[in-house]
């Protein structure tokens, strides 16, 4: 069991992933009792707090994330650590094109803070060791987004190259570019709070089925109409494409990376008609629920 120290800092890590996946409205909860620790989660709330104020202040929907499978990469460099060759992700990965990526050294696609490490690396690479070294690396786009990557350095056998495998986690959007307050007198910043809190309430409760337009009119205490209009404004989607769109977005990671058997992850994503979860699913994919291939899964069930 997790001593009260590593409890906290867990929840602490807790809080900061919530926070960087676009949920501001997680908090640490618990007794303070002034120590270090409790400091830094009390800071952490209060942060929290504000930011979720100046930006719904701002009229601007906060986006939620998700995190996507570990996208892995692998990038080529000779034996002057020149960028030879790349998988094809890498080029929209780190916003280059991909001629220009060739010929570029290693230390080029590098936050400045990583190149003390690359060098060390180098150093060590530039001999005749082959023992694969892993460390993290932080890239840098060509608009200078910082990318932290955990990398495995080798050297080919027989050969001069040296290959570094990456494997990056990537945020993909669930909303549409943050939309801001418009001149519109009929949406104003009161509307942007609501709907950001019915868009929180719908993420949160997506294996339970969806209340009624009506339902949730007066769970939020609004007429119906301009719930439905709002949300339309916001997020250029109804109300319940919303909602099937984000649960079988949910269906598809689940099945991609877990063994999870497609039956329950139907029931997960709260579908309790494993063929209605299939028609959907197909209808929205292209491809049924069974045809995805699942990462390290020896016993697959598929239906």
């Amino acid at each position: 069991m997790n001593s009260p120290i590593q409890q906290k800092v867990k929840n602490i890590y807790q809080m900061l992933f919530e926070m960087a996946t676009g949920n501001l409205t997680f908090r640490i909860l618990g007794k303070t009792e002034n120590n270090p620790l409790d400091e830094l989660a009390a800071m952490l709330n209060t942060f929290a707090e504000k930011m979720e104020l100046v930006v719904s202040q701002c009229g601007y929907m906060k986006p939620h994330y998700t995190y996507q499978s570990l996208v892995q990469s692998t990038i080529i460099l000779d034996k002057n650590f020149t960028i030879k060759s790349f998988s094809e992700n890498i080029p929209s990965l780190l916003e280059h094109k991909p001629n220009k990526l060739l010929e570029l050294g290693f230390h080029e696609i590098l936050a400045k803070h990583s190149i003390p490490l690359w060098d060390t690396i180098k150093a060590e690479a530039s001999t005749t060791k082959t023992t694969p070294t892993t460390v993290q690396f932080i890239f840098i786009t060509q608009s200078q987004h910082l990318v932290p990557s955990y990398c495995t350095v080798s050297r080919l056998l027989y050969s001069n190259r040296i290959i570094i495998n990456s494997i990056t986690t990537i945020l993909q959007d669930n909303l549409p570019e943050a939309t801001s307050i418009p001149k519109n007198k009929d949406h104003n910043q009161s509307d942007a709070v609501l709907i950001q809190n019915v868009h929180t309430y719908i993420l949160k409760n997506l294996e339970n089925p969806l209340p009624s337009t009506n339902e949730l009119s007066k769970m939020f205490n609004v007429n119906e109409f301009k719930l439905k209009d709002s949300f339309r404004h916001f997020f250029n989607t109804s109300i319940y494409q919303f909602y099937t769109e984000e649960r079988l977005k949910k269906a598809h990671l689940l099945i991609l990376q877990t063994s999870i058997p497609l039956k329950e992850i139907a029931f997960i994503s709260g579908y309790n008609d494993y063929t209605n979860f299939y028609k959907a699913f197909k209808k929205r994919f292209d491809y049924a629920p069974s045809e995805l291939k699942r990462e390290n899964i020896e016993d697959n069930n598929t239906f």
